[in-house]
């Protein structure tokens, strides 16, 4: 490529950032987008980070740092942004119903419309998997690790039926406080943890952990969120009790689930990994102005509104690109960092490394299937997304980025 070729191509990229930025509504609450995105690639550069798939005699198993190298907890306090996630999803869904009843749309009909956005997505991942699943096994592949690589390429889909379920009653939570969740899982795990009750009971959990942000969101769509005290509260005291129950109530440090553990956080979720979800949300909320203020600049914003285009691709499809990479390296044997198991810095170095690739890879992923988020490939250029107002009041309007 020519020198007037390589310098044409960020004046290319500033244009249409610039193009992207006047398209965009200027009431559009800039920092909802922002906090989704930074919410979904925590998740996708956790998962990069902290699983590892072990190759033993032809078999590929599940490890992770984490129980090697418990010290490295905190990589997991960074990237398990799901409580993050949630926030900002009941924070749309109760705005989005609220405009949809303001304009006399039917609860169907909105209902349809977001469960289509998040569903539609998934039928690829499912195809995909059924056919590959299928042809392993008939290929003599070992039953374990085809059992491994599908439960790591669905693992994604348990949150997308928890966020249904909750988007569904969006209705019947727009008013409800989050103590009464919190209360819930509170209760649960003093039963299961200091009355000995069973450990069904943690599955209670699944719904009343992540309600607690999500009601956050509804009460961030009252209104009820923007002093600057109610994030610091929530920041403060989440940390101060996450870290109490670490310390003195036997909680796992770690923040996601560590195979061969007795114990997870996150499966099911316990008061631990909730009250962490209250300091991050209240990071979020302390975190809105000035995410608003980096969001006006062209490029930062264009980057932001890609990765919102392309969520849902990306959190269902970065499992399947890690075990893509995995399993073509296989072809130039066991790889550290890749194949190895991860007990040592050295593993952690070399998957450093690795994060480029799993990140090609997810791009050609993203190629492959992007259209079905985008409505099916429909040959549509452009797509409809939503004016958020910073306040969380008013309509929501409604514009087309190209």
């Amino acid at each position: 490529m020519s020198d007037i070729g390589v310098r044409a191509v960020p004046v290319a990229l500033r244009r249409g950032a610039d193009r992207l930025g006047a398209a965009t509504p200027p009431d559009r609450d800039r920092a909802v987008d922002a906090l989704r995105a930074l919410a979904v690639l925590g998740v996708v550069l956790g998962h990069w980070l902290v699983t590892a798939l072990v190759s033993d005699s032809g078999t590929l198993r599940t490890a992770s740092p984490l129980r090697y190298l418990p010290w490295l907890a905190p990589i997991s306090w960074l990237f398990q942004t799901l409580a993050v996630f949630f926030l900002v999803g009941g924070h749309v869904a109760t705005r989005g119903y609220a405009s949809a009843r303001a304009r006399g749309v039917p609860y169907h009909r909105w209902l349809t419309g977001r469960l289509a956005r998040l569903f539609t997505p998934v039928v690829a991942v499912l195809s995909l998997w059924t056919v590959a699943a299928t042809a392993l096994l008939l290929s003599g592949a070992e039953f374990g690790t085809v059992r491994t690589l599908v439960k790591l390429a669905l693992s994604p889909l348990w949150f997308l039926v928890v966020f249904a379920a909750l988007t569904a009653a969006t209705p019947l939570l727009t008013r409800l406080n989050p103590l009464w969740p919190l209360a819930v899982v509170l209760h649960v795990d003093l039963l299961r943890f200091g009355l000995g009750g069973p450990s069904w009971l943690g599955w209670v959990n699944v719904a009343a952990g992540w309600l607690v942000p999500f009601t956050l969101g509804a009460a961030w769509t009252r209104g009820e969120l923007e002093h600057r005290r109610a994030g610091w509260v929530l920041l403060a005291g989440g940390a101060a009790a996450t870290a109490g129950l670490v310390a003195w109530a036997g909680y796992p440090a770690s923040m996601v689930g560590v195979p061969g553990e007795g114990m997870s956080n996150l499966d099911p979720p316990t008061l631990a990994v909730v009250t962490f979800g209250l300091a991050q949300c209240g990071l979020a909320l302390l975190l809105r102005e000035r995410l608003r203020r980096v969001t006006r600049r062209p490029l930062a914003w264009a980057a932001v509104a890609l990765v919102n285009l392309s969520a849902m691709t990306v959190f269902l499809w970065h499992q399947t690109a890690l075990m893509a990479t995995t399993a073509t390296g296989l072809l130039a044997g066991r790889l550290p960092g890749l194949h190895t198991p991860p007990d040592g810095l050295g593993w952690a170095a070399a998957r450093l490394l690795w994060l480029p690739v799993f990140a090609l890879a997810l791009a050609v992923c993203w190629a492959a299937f992007h259209s079905f988020e985008q409505g099916g490939g429909r040959g549509r250029g452009s797509r409809v997304v939503r004016s958020h107002r910073p306040s969380g009041r008013g309509t929501a309007a409604e514009t087309r980025h190209v």
